[in-house]
């Protein structure tokens, strides 16, 4: 596809957002070596900017994240695309609000991935983020879109920004980079306490209307918004 000046602007902009996020993922201990990688959707055109393959985070640079389209084509870039590039593509085309995709083999949550288990909701904070439990996927092999059609299947109809690859490991998804990104650092977090919860005991779940209500305040109230103005009180004797 031909490349307009206004979308090589956005591209530019998406490389150093990617690149800048990929060291997120080792701030919160997400990812060792060269596992796992942060991919953003284009707006307005079928294309991806994602991690190469291979390639340690500490030599990850604006200029070499690979720009693909939704074919696995890579059009930009000397190096491989990450293999989980058409898995990510696969989700662009048939979740058109995902703005991006993070892959992690995160320690607690891929240990829960590995027992095939979805994460019960029993904390505020996964009511908060996910609305529910954190569901698994399908095992699927790496390399094609069938991981891609695995997060679509499971997350589609479904308020979870995370799901649980069977024998794999996490997939986010979000708005924008920098929203899937915050998934993966709060997947880990809560897999890390809930399977602590576990070994002290049964964690009780959080009743459904009191997980709708928490999940509805958090998406659509929580954090800084535009001022309201009160009305002043009325001075009385």
């Amino acid at each position: 596809m031909r490349i307009t000046s206004e979308i090589a602007g956005v591209i530019k902009e998406l490389r150093r957002e990617v690149c800048e996020l990929h060291s997120e993922l080792t701030r919160y201990q997400l990812v060792i070596w060269t596992a796992g990688n942060v991919s953003a959707r284009v707006p307005g055109a079928d294309l991806l900017v994602v991690k190469p393959s291979g390639v340690s985070y500490d030599d990850l640079t604006p200029e070499n994240m690979v720009l693909v389209d939704f074919q696995g084509r890579v059009l930009e870039g000397d190096l491989a695309p990450s293999s989980d590039a058409s898995a990510a593509a696969y989700v662009y085309q048939h979740m058109p609000e995902v703005g991006s995709v993070v892959h992690t083999h995160s320690t607690y949550a891929t240990a829960w991935a590995a027992r095939g288990e979805a994460i019960p909701c029993v904390l505020t904070m996964m009511a908060d983020e996910f609305g529910g439990e954190i569901p698994v996927g399908p095992f699927a092999l790496i390399g094609d879109d069938s991981i891609g059609r695995g997060i679509v299947s499971t997350l589609q109809g479904h308020r979870s920004a995370a799901v649980l690859m069977k024998s794999h490991g996490v997939f986010t998804i979000g708005k924008n980079a920098r929203a899937a990104v915050k998934a993966a650092v709060m997947c880990e977090d809560v897999a890390k306490s809930v399977h602590i919860a576990r070994q002290l005991g049964q964690p009780v779940p959080i009743a459904s209307a009191d997980v709708d209500a928490l999940f509805d305040r958090y998406q659509n109230a929580y954090g800084q918004g535009p001022v309201v103005p009160q009305p002043e009180k009325e001075d009385r004797p």
